[in-house]
């Protein structure tokens, strides 16, 4: 009778180790999501500011699909903050596909009169989009920060 509550305790401790070494080896196997900038659409405009519909593409290079459970964001305009959110709605990305998520975002004009200035003369402006997406996967959740800058035209979108 002892010797078959070693053999449990024994079988319980291996099954443990087992599943420990699968999520090592899970975490190893998880490839992030990329995150790019695709679109930024002014969406709403009154005497204070403005809101803007910001549009994300997100990629999952793994072989397994990615269930989105938040997404969070700072959009700055060279060097000024535009603005910041959350996005809490669910989203999937298919395995080896991409998604677009679109973010909300409102603006006070006083943050970014030279951004502005600069776009309404030149018809562009250097942005950079960062924050966190959190992704639930067959291997476990996974947090991972991504961070993009680049150059808006509002004649031809991103450069």
């Amino acid at each position: 009778m002892r010797n078959a509550r070693n053999a449990k305790l024994m079988f319980a401790g291996l099954l443990g180790v087992a599943a420990a070494g699968c999520a090592t080896l899970g975490m190893a196997n998880f490839k992030e999501p990329v995150v790019h900038f695709q679109d930024a659409k002014i969406t709403g405009l009154g005497v204070t500011g403005g809101s803007v519909e910001v549009k994300l593409a997100l990629y999952n290079p793994n072989g397994f699909k990615l269930d989105g459970e938040r997404l969070t964001y700072k959009v700055m305009v060279d060097s000024t903050t535009l603005g910041t959110g959350a996005l809490a709605d669910r989203f999937a990305v298919q395995e080896k596909d991409s998604t677009i998520v679109t973010l909300p975002l409102s603006f006070s004009y006083a943050g970014i009169g030279a951004a502005g200035r600069q776009l309404m003369s030149t018809g562009s402006v250097n942005y950079r989009v960062m924050g966190d997406v959190t992704v639930g996967t067959p291997l476990g959740n996974f947090t991972r920060p991504y961070d993009q800058t680049g150059r808006f035209s509002t004649f031809s979108g991103t450069r």
